[in-house]
């Protein structure tokens, strides 16, 4: 049965990770806790397991002074010179008291311990898998919704959709299979808490790396993401290659890519935006489907610009309840003022039309 116990230890190193001294020094930490709890707390003892044949022994651990007050945790030098002719004061004697019953309890402690140790190295992998998924997405099933929170299945481990992350007017159904963003993973008693996203701009970023081979390989890069989750995104591409159109290879052939991505997102709008170092060019494209006339840097320091859109594409520059020209700003960083093409030369002709002198000398009075 000690051999066994032993071979017992090294497979689970194998299996589970496990360090096999770890385990020996905890369940000989265990062990002390069980003689102290059934033979006395006061004693002070050692257990040892041997590593090479597994038998398990108790010492009874007492210190050499010259005149003993309490016998369970000293011995006379006199005594202690029985034992071992080279004991001085203040040296500690070691003597077996391994208990004739003491291989059940060591057997009942040593799997309390080795279980818990399993469970403790299963969630530190557990953790440690989910953890390096952190800012990045997984798939998973809705397993129950309780409350406002919706718990995920996630294969190994379970996430939760705080109410915080989850899109409005998008429903949750038990079975639902989808993709999440991993906004957190925090180390718990028990399994990693481990906290998912709907809204999280992340998201949109991340289907598109999967979806389009061109991001993955470096060709083409996502400058910026605003997100207004289940309504609508905008997302910034750049090429670092002339002759790849960012924006077409975020589209695909026949858009299935961005489908793909809008498919995924429960129909949520998504306009693709072709990033310039021009903040001129970059507002002017961010205001997409919009067409835009001109765009006048107001004030560059504080990142300030007025856009000119014609008459009949003043609403779609602004959108529904300004949505396009909010995102737009978000998206550049730049705060946006659009005008329609006839308010702008209204303001033009007035700010260009010369004052009478007479009235300018008069203060204005006819």
């Amino acid at each position: 049965m000690k051999g066994k116990f032993l071979q017992a230890l090294k497979d689970l190193e194998k299996e589970k990770g496990l360090d096999m001294e770890i385990l020996l020094q905890a369940i000989e930490a265990a062990l002390i806790s069980a003689y102290r709890k059934r033979f006395g707390s006061s004693q002070n003892v050692r257990v040892e397991i041997n590593r090479e044949t597994g038998e398990i022994k108790v010492y009874s651990l007492k210190k050499v002074v010259e005149k003993v007050t309490d016998p369970r945790l000293e011995i006379s030098l006199e005594e202690a010179r029985k034992l071992n002719a080279n004991y001085e004061l203040g040296d500690m004697v070691e003597e077996e008291v391994t208990p004739r019953d003491f291989g059940r309890i060591a057997a009942q402690t040593a799997k309390q311990v080795v279980m818990q140790r399993i469970r403790e190295a299963e969630r530190d992998l557990l953790y440690e898998e989910y953890v390096s998924k952190e800012n990045d997405i997984v798939t998973g099933t809705v397993q129950r919704v309780e409350g406002k929170n919706v718990f995920v299945d996630l294969g190994k481990a379970e996430g939760i959709l705080p109410p915080t992350e989850q899109v409005p007017g998008e429903t949750y159904r038990q079975g639902d299979r989808l993709k999440f963003y991993v906004v957190e993973v925090r180390k718990t008693s028990r399994d990693p808490l481990i906290k998912l996203s709907r809204t999280h701009p992340g998201l949109v970023k991340r289907l598109f790396e999967l979806e389009v081979p061109e991001i993955q390989e470096g060709i083409v890069e996502i400058k910026g993401v605003a997100r207004e989750p289940g309504g609508r995104t905008k997302i910034a591409v750049h090429s670092r290659e002339e002759k790849v159109d960012p924006v077409g290879a975020c589209v695909g052939p026949k858009g299935t890519r961005v489908q793909a991505v809008v498919q995924e997102l429960r129909g949520e709008k998504v306009d693709i935006i072709k990033w310039s170092e021009d903040p001129a060019v970059f507002v002017a494209n961010a205001l997409s489907p919009a067409r835009v006339l001109d765009v006048e840097i107001l004030d560059e320091e504080n990142k300030v610009s007025r856009i000119i859109v014609p008459d009949n594409q003043l609403s779609l520059a602004i959108g529904r309840e300004g949505q396009n020209a909010r995102l737009a700003a978000k998206l550049t960083g730049w705060k946006i003022d659009i005008k329609c093409e006839s308010e702008a030369e209204g303001w033009e002709r007035w700010w260009n039309t010369e004052v009478p002198a007479s009235k300018a000398d008069s203060g204005g009075e006819g």
